[in-house]
């Protein structure tokens, strides 16, 4: 019996020099596959809170009417002298919120002011929250008698009243929006410092903070590549839960009077419906619509800030 001889196989060609790894994931596609994945697994928990997501729903729109004002309501809408109505007008189908003492619809202030008070609330958050983290990683890190200094100067923040000291700032500073913002945002950092400084002296308890100090990480190294990344959740939920209190503090200051009188906002038309006696005159359309777009932007932060909290950290518990 006669075999016929098997054809040889043919083999692809080798992959030249330099061409093997051309393919392979580099470690910035890994990172930010690791980090596509993160973000995915986060928003799949935090859909499971049904509060959060009330409160990302309605900041969602706020924000896009306060970025759409100037095709909403135009930019004249704070002007005096063009005023469309009259004085104090109750609400109708022209103007449906009615208008202020100067015939301004309020509908327009309304809108155009969330521009200001959400600026003011992020913005003064945002440096709050980076006063209070620069603080606690550093009295976290190095401890002694640095950690001892910057701790008493934290303390005599924290015991004195918020509130108080931003009007005190306030009242010494220039009367502008960046005003109210460095004040509310020096008033506020000290309980992130604190919260900051325990998380970070937990993480630099774990074992490979000292692996990482053995290979010859510096401190810079340490805080930046180590302690930041892990704190950053608890950063970013202070950072929410901030911004309601920011908004009601500029709001309060500019119902006293402190804040910039160029601009509109919802603290500054509460204080111009005082001015213009609506609390005795009962003209609720003027005193309203302020404090409700006042109450529901702080109360969206809260429950977002909830939420995150209770996604980054689910023993809380927090109820969905």
């Amino acid at each position: 019996m006669t075999t016929t001889p098997t054809p040889p196989t043919k083999t692809a060609p080798a992959a030249p020099p330099g061409q093997a790894g051309k393919n392979a994931p580099t470690a910035r596609s890994l990172a930010w596959a690791r980090r596509r994945h993160s973000v995915a697994r986060f928003w799949s928990a935090y859909r499971g809170h049904r509060a959060g997501l009330f409160g990302l729903a309605a900041l969602a729109l706020i924000a896009l009417t306060a970025l759409a004002a100037p095709l909403l309501v135009g930019s004249d809408v704070q002007s005096v002298t063009n005023a469309p109505g009259t004085a104090l007008e109750k609400p109708s189908g022209e103007f449906p919120l009615g208008t202020d003492q100067f015939g301004r619809s309020l509908l327009g202030l309304l809108v155009w002011g969330a521009r200001i008070s959400l600026t003011v609330g992020l913005l003064a958050a945002a440096l709050s929250v980076a006063i209070g983290t620069l603080v606690g990683i550093i009295a976290g890190h190095y401890g002694g008698w640095l950690s001892t200094v910057l701790m008493r100067i934290t303390d005599w923040f924290l015991v004195m009243p918020t509130l108080v000291l931003a009007i005190v700032l306030a009242t010494v500073m220039s009367r502008n929006v960046w005003t109210v913002i460095i004040a509310i945002g020096v008033a506020s950092w000290p309980t992130t410092a604190r919260l900051v400084r325990a998380q970070t002296i937990a993480v630099e308890s774990r074992p490979y903070i000292e692996r990482a100090k053995a290979l010859g990480g510096g401190h810079g190294h340490i805080m930046n590549r180590h302690v930041l990344p892990n704190v950053m959740p608890l950063v970013l939920a202070q950072t929410t839960l901030g911004i309601s209190s920011a908004i009601l503090t500029e709001a309060t200051l500019a119902f006293l009077g402190l804040g910039d009188p160029t601009v509109v906002s919802w603290g500054g038309m509460l204080q111009d419906a005082r001015e213009a006696g609506a609390v005795s005159s009962g003209h609720w359309w003027y005193l309203a619509p302020p404090g409700i777009a006042i109450a529901l932007v702080a109360l969206a932060f809260t429950l977002c800030g909830r939420a995150i909290e209770s996604v980054l950290n689910p023993k809380l518990g927090v109820a969905r």
